[in-house]
């Protein structure tokens, strides 16, 4: 059996969540979190929620053992797009892309 959690539009672009989401890929629960509790950047702390956030669906929905789960697939999908304009010389505008991302982890007993 595997359990889900979604974070939609979390305010981090895909590209550097992606980074965050390979460290942690494949390895056991436990490790995963220590892993993302220890890297010094934003998307490893929204990662962390989310793998917590399923952890907890696992344990209290499924009532799957927490020691036994292992994060069978976790992945970062784009979101929507803010956009915003700078101004620039000229009366012109430079565009500004803000970013934002769904974070999906999926765990499974092992």
């Amino acid at each position: 059996m595997e359990v889900k959690a979604i974070a939609k539009t979390v305010r981090v672009p895909a590209r550097k969540a992606r980074i965050v989401l390979d460290l942690v890929r494949g390895k056991n629960v436990a490790e995963a979190a220590a892993i993302l509790k220890f890297k010094p950047n934003y998307a490893a702390e929204v990662c962390g929620k989310v793998l917590k956030s399923a952890v907890s669906n696992a344990v209290n929905n499924h009532q799957l053992t927490e020691e036994k789960l292992y994060i069978k697939a976790c992945y970062a999908d784009e979101s929507v797009t803010m956009k915003r304009f700078k101004p620039a010389a000229k009366g012109s505008a430079h565009p500004i892309m803000k970013r934002t991302s769904h974070i999906t982890f999926v765990v499974a007993e092992r």
